[in-house]
């Protein structure tokens, strides 16, 4: 895919352009506004020239290529500036893609729901995105802080969409927690980063001077993993329940695409990048946050369990995965944070599909209780066998991508010598089979023996609109191709981990 166009673009352009494209699509959108086809067109025409940048770039920095530019110095050291690295790259990769995607199922569901309000939904996506990818090539802790409070300001409309009074509240929520983390743990652990490190620049190995105090280290690195709230770890994680009054497409951004994974790759960046693995091994309050993380893990899949809407257990699923790639991290082992920088992509495209498909039961039989589900699969063959399989990724099964980072998972708690961790992964992965293969399982199955359930009873196929149902197949699809192909997303994953 190394398109003509591009072959002689300069790279620090390429990824400069990366960055200011979504915003280019906004104005074409808000233009075509009043024209659903053509702002639609729109949406889709950027987001796969987007894609087509970012892998231009990636082969490039593939290749040796370099690509870095300054912005703006706003003081002495403090500079937004950008640069290409594989984690970034690794990001930026599976968030253009699934720009994409997302917008191709979007037009079904919007139109197919009736939603109101298309266009200011296409446009904030698209702002959205933009901060993404900001946050992807961020060469400085100080310019991701600046593009990360960008992301949870431009999500803000998409998640209070509807504008009801359920949607304003969870809206208050989503905001309370991002914002309050960030302006109580985050910043401050930011500027005590300045003041002892003298940089905020990503830098292997680290930045911390040698004589630095462990116990403060310990502090900074408590305010670091609360602060990034995005990362959802508990107590800090009820945002992402509450945001789940957001139509399905919001959803999908939300867990897959931006908000989540901005947040567990922000984590990722501070933990190798700002402190390094060896820091963080020396650390006291590293095996806390692991404990943390494992806490996370099966809380959140505990609570999963016990959820009726569907949204709502898939939600609590995210808590639960989150909690696998912080602590894969903090493991603080090349193995775990080569398994954190894969599980951003396997578990992106597993939940991405489980969303399109929630939002796809509501648009084709305006069910949202998984009770009511039974018999669902003979009504709707594809959504199902869809859920299915991205379910068997999301737990970490043959042969689906989650394979991949599930194993390597276990080799960082290996690598680590931390046993008890292993077994709180091996509960979570049976945690996840109990909550995620009984709704298919209900679909294709149902429990009654007769009436319209029955498996006898002639049943009318009637799927989602085709845009979602093609969006749903292409994820489905990648959630079984990056089992067969893991090899380029490892490449870039092992890179992070050293």
């Amino acid at each position: 895919m190394n398109l003509p166009f591009f072959a002689h673009m300069n790279l620090h352009l390429v990824m400069q352009g990366i960055i200011v494209l979504p915003l280019v699509a906004v104005v074409g959108i808000l233009a075509t506004g009043n024209k659903a086809n053509l702002r639609e067109s729109v949406s889709l025409l950027a987001s796969a020239l987007l894609f087509a940048l970012v892998w231009h770039l990636y082969q490039g920095f593939m290749a040796g290529g370099v690509a870095s530019a300054t912005w703006i110095e706003l003081l002495p050291g403090l500079n937004i500036r950008f640069k290409a690295d594989a984690l970034g790259l690794l990001f930026a990769l599976i968030a253009s893609f699934l720009w994409f995607v997302t917008t191709l199922y979007a037009i079904g569901y919007m139109r197919g729901h009736g939603e109101k309000n298309q266009t200011r939904f296409y446009s904030f996506f698209a702002i959205a995105i933009a901060a993404v990818m900001a946050i992807a090539f961020a060469e400085n802790l100080f310019t991701l802080f600046i593009f990360y409070e960008v992301l949870t300001l431009s999500t803000y409309p998409l998640v209070t969409h509807a504008g009801t009074d359920k949607a304003r509240q969870g809206g208050r929520t989503y905001l309370n927690i991002l914002l309050g983390t960030s302006v109580v743990f985050f910043l401050p652990a930011l500027v005590g980063t300045w003041a002892v490190a003298g940089t905020l620049d990503f830098t292997p190995g680290g930045i911390f001077p040698a004589t630095v105090s462990p116990m403060l280290l310990s502090a900074l690195l408590v305010l670091f993993v609360f602060g990034i709230g995005k990362a959802a770890i508990m107590p800090f994680h009820r945002w992402l329940p509450a945001a789940m009054v957001a139509p399905t497409p919001v959803s999908a951004l939300l867990h897959a695409v931006a908000v989540v994974k901005a947040g567990v790759f922000t984590l990722i960046k501070v933990c190798v990048f700002i402190f390094g693995l060896d820091s963080l091994n020396s650390i006291a309050a590293t095996e806390f946050l692991l404990y943390v993380a494992a806490f996370t893990i099966l809380a959140a899949s505990v609570v999963a369990m016990q959820q009726d809407n569907l949204k709502a257990r898939l939600a609590y699923s995210t808590v639960s995965q989150l909690g696998y790639i912080s602590l894969g991290v903090l493991l603080a082992t090349g193995a775990g944070v080569t398994a954190s920088a894969m599980h951003i992509a396997m578990h992106a495209f597993g939940k991405i599909t489980l969303f399109f498909c929630a939002g796809a039961i509501l648009v084709a039989s305006h069910k949202t209780e998984i009770s009511e589900m039974g018999g669902l699969g003979r009504q709707m063959p594809v959504t199902m066998a869809a859920f299915f399989i991205a379910s068997l990724s999301i737990i970490g099964l043959p042969p689906t991508g989650g394979t991949w980072s599930k194993w390597y998972l276990m080799l960082g708690t290996l690598e680590a010598q931390q046993w008890l961790l292993m077994v709180v992964l091996m509960i979570s992965s049976l945690l996840n089979i109990a909550y995620l293969l009984p709704i298919p399982l209900r679909g294709f199955f149902p429990a009654s023996a007769g009436g319209a359930n029955s498996a006898f009873a002639p049943v009318a196929i009637k799927e989602a609109p085709l845009p979602s149902l093609i969006a749903i197949v292409i994820t489905c699809l990648m959630c079984v191709l990056l089992f067969v192909f893991p090899q380029p997303l490892y490449e870039l994953a092992a890179m992070v981990g050293g």
